[in-house]
């Protein structure tokens, strides 16, 4: 019934001189639910009908529902790793923008993991050799490092930037996740005070969708709008729940499935429903409603999925082309949730 659609619309990531799709390419999947040939497939549909970010980290690869150094250490990498051989055997590098993180312990030490300098300049020049590459488009930090100093770090983003290595910095969960606050507007005010010397974060990476908004709308889309930051969305689907119908739901399957029984009450199948009469009023599935909601909404860049399988993709595919109504952004908003428990994350 339905076809992968063209991932052709185009939008400006912030500050940046980006120009990227609306639908990224989430793969923290990629060694973990999809194997590399599974990977490989979804990374050539997704490129071959016109997507061009792909969005990793250096921490991906092993179990991800299981928050644990030595039960995933021999998988930390894998992902990159995986994207790495892909684009160097399409020979296609230069028409991607790949970003990826650090933060996460990625080897045993003192400095194994963290935002401490010997951790990132060495945590960066491993993610260049899995990826394949010379430089990454966007280097996040991941989340807070409550040990680190921000100068010190900011400082070697800053360099990193010089050496060419990356383009742009950002940073992910610095504003309204759990018990973070927001740890976001002092780098950039320490960019607005010495630009030569600290990095200047272009954009944010907040868990947002339906069923969590508070994360973005609190503080963070004020702080967005207001400093022209590029915000990408992950969590859009809340681990397959936002994608599925009420029917479907019990058919679910996978280490994500845990993740979804927060949902499944009667505020949760509320919402379904909504989102299901709308995906048939417009002849779309009901993934894509779910992103077109969370790409409406205002200081919104792009919105991040991660699909196991090609219909995961295309399932979502028809989000950057669906116009909603106000009257139907209304009804969604009403069955929203503004607060939901995190996911991946004791």
């Amino acid at each position: 019934m339905f076809q992968l659609q063209e991932n052709s619309v185009r939008k400006t990531l912030g500050n940046t001189n980006l120009e990227v799709s609306r639908l990224i390419l989430g793969t923290m999947q990629m060694g973990w639910t999809a194997t590399d040939v599974e990977s490989m497939e979804i990374l050539d549909s997704y490129v071959n009908h016109g997507g061009n970010f792909i969005d990793t980290a250096n921490m991906y690869g092993g179990n991800q529902s299981i928050e644990s150094f030595e039960h995933n250490k021999a998988h930390v990498g894998v992902t990159e790793d995986i994207i790495g051989r892909w684009s160097k055997t399409r020979k296609i590098r230069e028409k991607l923008i790949i970003s990826t993180k650090v933060r996460a312990r990625m080897w045993e030490g003192p400095d194994g993991e963290g935002l401490n300098r010997k951790h990132i300049e060495k945590a960066v020049n491993d993610s260049l050799k899995r990826l394949r590459t010379d430089y990454v488009d966007i280097l996040y930090a991941h989340w807070p490092d409550p040990e680190s100093i921000k100068e010190e770090w900011l400082e070697v983003f800053q360099e990193l930037i010089k050496s060419g290595k990356v383009r742009f910095a950002g940073s992910s969960n610095f504003c309204g996740f759990a018990e973070f606050g927001d740890e976001l507007t002092p780098l950039l005010d320490l960019n607005k005070q010495n630009p030569d010397k600290y990095a200047q974060i272009m954009l944010e990476q907040p868990r947002f969708n339906l069923l969590n908004r508070n994360e973005y709308e609190d503080r963070l889309q004020k702080i967005a709008i207001e400093n022209n930051l590029g915000i990408v969305t992950y969590s859009s689907l809340a681990s397959g729940f936002l994608a599925k119908t009420k029917a479907e739901i019990n058919q679910l399957t996978g280490p994500r499935v845990k993740f979804i029984k927060q949902y499944l009450n009667e505020k949760g199948f509320a919402l379904l429903d909504v989102l299901e009469k709308i995906a048939k009023e417009k002849n779309v599935p009901i993934a894509s409603v779910s992103i077109a909601w969370i790409l409406a909404q205002p200081g919104v860049t792009s919105a991040i999925i991660g699909p196991d399988q090609i219909e995961q993709l295309l399932e979502a595919s028809y989000a950057p082309n669906i116009e909603l109504t106000q009257t139907e952004i209304a009804e969604l908003n009403a069955k929203s949730w503004q607060n939901s428990d995190p996911e991946f994350v004791n």
